[in-house]
């Protein structure tokens, strides 16, 4: 935490050079801190964000969950079990894990939304976030749960 009490995020950014100009850093903080901060999550957490385009997130895609087509977002948690084998001292961020996202897929899906690939990018971020925390959409209530943690997180962005 930080000395106001609020969650402290380290973002690992990787991101393949055609997105680079698409990316506001400061947004993706701040929407991802105020997601943590609405879920409670106290602590310095570490989080790995890469944006790359739809062959490597096919590649993973087929890869980790069996389904050979590019997505927008995938994401692969890290932190189960840490701190219980070896204890973290200190403030050491905890590893929360991986977020990739497909820099192609928020330019379509910001032109088929009709809002902004900077809200989208942010959106898919929370989106990732939220995984990594236990979220899922896989019945009526889980994508509601959901949803309504995303809009909050990005309700300062206009659509």
């Amino acid at each position: 935490m930080t000395t106001d009490g609020s969650p402290r995020i380290e973002i690992a950014l990787d991101v393949d050079p055609i997105f680079e100009s698409e990316v506001d850093v400061a947004l993706l903080e701040r929407v991802m801190l105020k997601a943590l901060a609405e879920q409670g999550i106290a602590g310095p957490v570490e989080v790995s964000l890469v944006i790359t385009d739809d062959d490597e997130v096919q590649q993973l895609n087929r890869e980790y969950r069996g389904v050979d087509k590019p997505t927008d977002v995938l994401s692969f948690p890290q932190d189960e079990g840490v701190g219980e084998s070896f204890p973290l001292v200190g403030p050491v961020p905890r590893p929360l894990g991986d977020i990739v996202i497909s820099g192609e897929r928020v330019r379509a899906q910001a032109a088929d939304y009709g809002h902004s690939q900077r809200r989208e990018l942010a959106y898919l971020a929370v989106h990732g976030l939220l995984h990594l925390l236990g979220f899922d959409h896989e019945t009526d209530t889980e994508r509601e749960t959901m949803r309504r943690a995303e809009e909050s997180a990005l309700a300062e962005i206009p659509r």
